[in-house]
C-alpha cells in the first residue's frame, strides 16, 4: 500500500493515530469504506472518552493512553497532523514497513476519477489569506470552487461530498504535507519560509523540505515569491511534470515569468503571449483590503495561481475586489484623536509581525505573549525606525524588551507586568499616551496568546474592546 491509488479497503487494517478534528472523521469514514479500523491515542481525559465512546457504538476499537505501541496487523496509519514525526509509533510503522498517511494523504487517495484539480498554497505566514483571495478570483471567473484543507472545512468531507467542484484552492501546512507523499497539485505556491515549528520539524532544513513538498508534481505552474531566494530553491529542487513553469511573484516591477505592481498595478508577465514584450494588467493596488505590502503579495500569488489555471484578467480584479479579509488580521478598528488603532492579533510570530509593523510610518506597538521559542533581535531591527513607542504585554515580554534595548534604545517602552484580563485595557490606555496624530497603534504581539488568552481572536476582541472603550470616554 504505497503511494498508489487504494480501491479496495475491505477488510484493511488501518490504524488511526489522534483523536480529535482529524482523527475522528478518518476513522469514520475508513470504517465506512469496510476498513477494520484501530483508533490509538495517548492522552485519556474525558473528552477523549466521549469522542471514543462514540466511535466505539459504531463497531470502532479505540485505545486510550497509549498512542505508542504499533497494534498487530496494521497495514496502514492515517495520522493527525499534529503528531510529530519522533514518536515511537512511526518508528514502529517504519521498522515494519506500514506506510503513514496524513489526513490530506487519504483525501487525496479517496477523491474520485473526476474529482476537482487542486491549487495549493503553504508558507509560514499568509496561507489563509491567500486561499481564500484566491476562492475569491475563482468564484468571479464563475468556477464551483471553495477554500478548504488547513484553513477549517475537511478536505475529506469535500472529496467525498455530493458537490461537484471545478477546482479546488487548498491550504496546506508543513505537517500536512510531511503526511502527505503522493500528493500532487495542479499548480501551487510556497509564499514564504521562515522559522516556524521547529519543535516539530526538527530542524529548518527539515521544515522547508516538508514546505517544498507542495511542488512536488505540478503541472502547469511552480509560483515562487521573488524577495525569498528559499522559495525559488524548493522549485529548482522539485521533481515536476514536463513542461511546468516557475513562476515568480515580486512587489517590484516584474521581469518575464513573473507577477508584480507598476505604477500601483498588478500585472503579470507569466500567462501572457510573448511574455518578453507583453503585460496584463490584473488590478489596481487600491483594490486589495488592506494594501499593505505583505497583503499585496499574498494577491500576486492568488493571482498567479488563478492564472495557471486559466482564470481572465478581470476576474482577479473582481475577485480582490469582492475579498474581504477574516478578523484580527490588520483589521483596522477605530481613530482617537488622529490616531488609528489596528488589530493584527493573528500576527502570532515574528514574521508575521515583521509583515504588520512595515505596513505602517510611525508606530505605537503593543506586543508579546508567549514566544514559542522564537527570538525578537532581527524583528525589532527591522522595525526600529517605525516605532514610535512599544507597550509589552505576557509572559515573555523581557524577550522583546531585551531585543528593543538593544536595537532601538531611544524607544520609550511601557512594560506591564500584569497578565489578568484587564491588562488589554491597560496597554490600549498606556500606548495611547505615547501616540501622536498620524500615528498607529497596532497590536502585532509577534507571539501566540495562551499564556492570557484561549486564542488570538480572544486577545484581538479584547484589544478592540478597549480601543472602543477609548472611544465612549471621549464623548
Amino acid at each position: 500500500m504505497g503511494s498508489g491509488q487504494v480501491t479496495d479497503w475491505q477488510g484493511k487494517h488501518v490504524t488511526v493515530a489522534g483523536l480529535g478534528v482529524s482523527g475522528v472523521p478518518a476513522a469514520k469514514v475508513l470504517h465506512g469504506l469496510g476498513a477494520l479500523v484501530t483508533v490509538v491515542n495517548d492522552g485519556d481525559d474525558e473528552r477523549a472518552r466521549t469522542q471514543a465512546a462514540e466511535l466505539e457504538a459504531l463497531g470502532i476499537t479505540v485505545r486510550l493512553g497509549d498512542g505508542s505501541t504499533l497494534p498487530e496487523g496494521t497495514e496502514l496509519i492515517v495520522t493527525a497532523p499534529g503528531w510529530r514525526p519522533d514518536k515511537p509509533l512511526f518508528a514502529a510503522a517504519a521498522e515494519a514497513g506500514v506506510p503513514v498517511w496524513g489526513d490530506v494523504e487519504l483525501a487525496w487517495q479517496l477523491r474520485g476519477p473526476d474529482a476537482a484539480p487542486w491549487l495549493a498554497v503553504t508558507g509560514t505566514n499568509g496561507k489563509t489569506t491567500t486561499v481564500q483571495m484566491l476562492a475569491s478570483i475563482l468564484k468571479a471567473a464563475g468556477l464551483r470552487t471553495a477554500a478548504v484543507g488547513n484553513i477549517g472545512v475537511s478536505l475529506l468531507d469535500v472529496v467525498l461530498g455530493e458537490e461537484q467542484y471545478d477546482v479546488l484552492a487548498v491550504e496546506l501546512s508543513s505537517y500536512q504535507l510531511h503526511w502527505a507523499p503522493s500528493l500532487r497539485a495542479h499548480s501551487a505556491v510556497v509564499l514564504n519560509l521562515a522559522p516556524d515549528h521547529l519543535d516539530w520539524h526538527g530542524s529548518m532544513e527539515a521544515y522547508a523540505a516538508d514546505k517544498g513538498r507542495a511542488y512536488e508534481g505540478n503541472r502547469v505552474a511552480c509560483v515562487y515569491n521573488v524577495a525569498d531566494k528559499a522559495t525559488e530553491d524548493l522549485v529548482r529542487e522539485a521533481d515536476v511534470e514536463e513542461g511546468c513553469r516557475a513562476v515568480g511573484f515580486t512587489l517590484g516591477s516584474p521581469a518575464p515569468s513573473q507577477l508584480g505592481v507598476v505604477d500601483g498595478i498588478l500585472v503579470d508577465r507569466a500567462f501572457v503571449e510573448n511574455r518578453h514584450k507583453n503585460a496584463q494588467e490584473l488590478a489596481q493596488v487600491s483594490d486589495i483590503d488592506p494594501p499593505a505590502p505583505h497583503n499585496i503579495a499574498n494577491a500576486l500569488a492568488a493571482a498567479a495561481l488563478a492564472r495557471a489555471f486559466g482564470v481572465p484578467a478581470q476576474a482577479v480584479r473582481d475577485g480582490l475586489r469582492a475579498f474581504t479579509p477574516d478578523a484580527h488580521r490588520i483589521a483596522h478598528v477605530a481613530d482617537h484623536d488622529g490616531v488609528a488603532y489596528v488589530d493584527d492579533s493573528k500576527a502570532t510570530n515574528t514574521h508575521a509581525a515583521q509583515a504588520s509593523l512595515a505596513a505602517y510610518g510611525s508606530i505605537v506597538w503593543i506586543a508579546g505573549g508567549l514566544a514559542k521559542g522564537a527570538t525578537f533581535d532581527e524583528l525589532v531591527a527591522a522595525s526600529a525606525p517605525r516605532l514610535r513607542g512599544a507597550v509589552l504585554i505576557g509572559r515573555d515580554r523581557a524577550l522583546i524588551r531585551e531585543a528593543l534595548a538593544r536595537h532601538a534604545p531611544e524607544v520609550p517602552v511601557v512594560d506591564l507586568e500584569r497578565t489578568d484580563t484587564g491588562a488589554m485595557r491597560a496597554a490600549v490606555q498606556e500606548a495611547r499616551g505615547l501616540a501622536r496624530p498620524g500615528d498607529t497603534v497596532l497590536l502585532a504581539p509577534a507571539c501566540a496568546s495562551m499564556d492570557m488568552f484561549v486564542n488570538y481572536n480572544k486577545r484581538g476582541d479584547a484589544f478592540a474592546e478597549a480601543v472602543r472603550e477609548l472611544g465612549s470616554a471621549d464623548d
